[in-house]
């Protein structure tokens, strides 16, 4: 069964977090609308590198611009990493392609949406191994919502391969697709506003590779 309880987390998370830049530029600038008709808010293909993403490299792992995607890289167990564009936001439409480059099956990774601080959002995630699950983080302590453990879905593309994330933060209502199949809603109320993102993580093995592309955020 997937375990999904972490230890606190590591130092690297509020290194990364403090690091985030806070200007966009390039892939990161705003557009006036999308493919589906919707307001574009912000959308990165992460061709520019100053687009206002971290770029931090240590031992314990990377996030980074790298070969026209984005890169989250934990090179320590039982962590999660993310980074940030230094935004803000209440309700969103948010799209990103995940694909595992290297590392294990047993993972996380996925989108941030009313990122408040290092201690304070919620998160969507799937898994290379076909599970995903709705949590947040409040306080420094992780939860799923709505849910004991972490689901099965055969939606998710396993082993190395892309996913095409999409997750909705509308009022209480947080929803969670993947290529094109909804997996799961729930009602929270604790977060209205904040920041955007991209998560990857690890459990007992150490590893996890994911490439982030065509980031999307547009207005519900």
């Amino acid at each position: 069964m997937k375990r999904f309880a972490r230890p606190a987390l590591a130092l690297i998370v509020v290194l990364l977090s403090s690091l985030a830049c806070q200007t966009l530029t390039g892939g990161g600038s705003p557009s006036a609308g999308g493919a589906s008709g919707s307001q574009v808010l912000f959308q990165d293909d992460f061709s520019d590198s100053n687009s206002g993403w971290d770029s931090v490299r240590t031992e314990d792992g990377v996030t980074d611009y790298e070969n026209g995607a984005y890169r989250i890289f934990v090179n320590t167990d039982n962590m999660d990493v993310w980074a940030n564009p230094s935004l803000s936001f209440t309700d969103v439409h948010i799209e990103v392609d995940a694909t595992k480059a290297g590392g294990p099956d047993d993972n996380d990774f996925g989108i941030i949406c009313r990122y408040k601080d290092v201690d304070n959002f919620y998160f969507f995630i799937i898994s290379s191994d076909g599970y995903f699950g709705i949590g947040k983080t409040v306080d420094g302590e992780q939860q799923l919502i709505g849910a004991e453990s972490m689901d099965t879905s055969d939606a998710i593309r396993q082993g190395n391969a892309t996913n095409h994330i999409t997750v909705d933060c509308v009022g209480s209502t947080l929803s969670l697709s993947v290529n094109g199949t909804h997996l799961q809603t729930v009602e929270d109320a604790d977060f209205s506003s904040g920041d955007v993102g991209l998560l990857a993580g690890t459990y007992d093995e150490p590893g996890t590779d994911i490439l982030f592309d065509n980031f999307v955020v547009t207005a519900p």
